[in-house]
């Protein structure tokens, strides 16, 4: 149904995901941890980074079928974001960055898994 590569894209960006959510779960809470710049900030924000650009590789590939079970709002605001902290490091909005975590990819996640249910 999908090809390797995109769904390698995707299990890539439910990598970052987990390993967002385990770094939140080891500061005890986002807060915490993005408070913590020395570390699990830096790391929170270059993982949102490359779940940005797994997705615009499979914009960029045609996976326009996959990318459908996506919510529009998710893609074009992991974008946003990335741009964000690629050309405003110091100035980024860690209350966006809360509410991405928090609300989003929780989402994201369940697409992903809804994904790869069907990839059979």
């Amino acid at each position: 149904m999908f090809s390797k590569k995109a769904l390698q894209n995707v299990k890539t960006i439910e990598k970052k995901i987990n390993f967002i959510q385990t770094i939140v779960e080891e500061n005890g809470d986002v807060i915490k941890a993005l408070e913590d710049e020395k570390s699990s900030r830096a790391a929170i924000l270059m993982h949102l980074t490359s779940i940005a650009e797994q997705f615009d590789k499979l914009m960029q590939s045609g996976e326009l079928e996959l990318l459908g079970y996506f919510e529009k709002q998710d893609i074009k605001g992991s974008y946003d974001l990335r741009t964000f902290i690629a050309h405003n490091y110091e100035g980024v909005d860690l209350y966006i960055v809360e509410d991405v975590i928090n609300e989003r990819l929780n989402v994201i996640k369940k697409n992903i898994q809804t994904i790869l249910s069907k990839k059979d």
